[in-house]
């Protein structure tokens, strides 16, 4: 199997009758006790772990993902792009080795699996969303709803929210509208050249 390459993936263009099928982007907001994940369909969820599990938390989370990502790799309901908020800058000590082991794991399932993935600086998202790099989770909890309606159990499946809209606004299949300079914001991202659309 072939290592896929972060920022240049070969992933065929899927189309259909109708023309190129709707991106299937999977959001992650990783953390070690509670990531969020926004689906392909939009749906979102967290996914809990127990520090009495210790290291096996890992494993679970990857357990998740495994089911985000679609049966198989390579038919109808794959997932064309996962994208992942970067670890927050600031984070000291157990707090980043933690984040750190979450997101070698995960991105070693991603190779496993094939499937291109692209890191967002939290700041980044923050703009996108809200148009400050400094907001905080309920400015993103609020522009959620002024933008889709939508509310969420936790600020972990927002982040994961905004992920996939920032993957799908990046790939033309926004599902909102947005401020141009938010969307310029994504600019700074260092998106893979081309994903199945």
């Amino acid at each position: 199997m072939t290592v896929p390459d972060l920022f240049t993936p070969e992933v065929p263009a899927a189309t259909t009758a109708a023309g190129p099928r709707p991106l299937r982007v999977l959001g992650l907001d990783l953390s070690i006790t509670a990531p969020g994940l926004c689906l392909p369909d939009g749906t979102t969820r967290t996914v809990k772990t127990n520090s009495k599990d210790g290291d096996r938390r890992l494993q679970i989370i990857v357990n998740n993902i495994d089911v985000a990502l679609g049966d198989d790799p390579w038919g109808d309901d794959h997932c064309d792009l996962v994208v992942m908020e970067e670890a927050p800058p600031g984070l000291k000590g157990p707090a980043i080795k933690a984040i750190h082991m979450v997101h070698g794991a995960v991105r070693l399932r991603l190779i496993e699996f094939g499937a291109p993935y692209v890191l967002i600086n939290p700041t980044t998202l923050k703009a996108f969303a809200t148009g400050s790099t400094s907001a905080d989770k309920t400015a993103m909890a609020m522009a959620a709803y002024k933008r889709s309606g939508r509310e969420f159990g936790d600020d972990n499946q927002c982040d994961a929210f905004w992920l996939r809209a920032a993957g799908l606004d990046w790939y033309g299949q926004p599902e909102f509208d947005l401020p141009k300079i938010q969307r310029e914001r994504l600019v700074k991202v260092q998106w893979p050249e081309a994903v199945a659309r």
